[in-house]
């Protein structure tokens, strides 16, 4: 093994770049809003489930707010705020299909119950 280090000027920027490497400082107040997001988020999902709103309304406010939650911590810790926005746009995408999905498949779930009646039980015969 060398004792060879990469030097950050080193590193070939992509075109269109005008930074080397892909390093982007995000500040620490911004992080930790992102984080107070996060927690009023979760003390709302928990909340939520003190009320009934019905069984369709409670399926989808809470995958609305997973959805929210998933897109702060994408576009914020996983720095797609910054990257190319096509990326932050097929990847907002791709989380609201799949909570699209998982709701329809959850609406659904009434409908697979078992259709089974027993057989109506005969009359008791007279005791001869």
């Amino acid at each position: 093994m060398s004792d060879e280090t990469i030097e950050p000027s080193s590193v070939a920027a992509a075109p269109g770049e005008d930074h080397a490497g892909h390093v982007h400082v995000v500040p620490p107040w911004l992080l930790l809003a992102v984080f107070a997001a996060l927690l009023v988020l979760t003390f709302v999902t928990v909340a939520i489930t003190h009320f009934d709103f019905g069984r369709t309304v409670n399926v989808w406010v809470a995958l609305g707010i997973a959805v929210a939650k998933a897109t702060l911590v994408a576009l914020f810790f996983m720095h797609l705020k910054w990257d190319s926005p096509f990326n932050g746009l097929v990847c907002v995408t791709a989380m609201f299909f799949v909570a699209l999905f998982i709701g329809i498949t959850l609406l659904d779930s009434k409908e697979t119950a078992v259709n089974f009646q027993p057989p109506p039980v005969p009359a008791a015969r007279p005791a001869e």
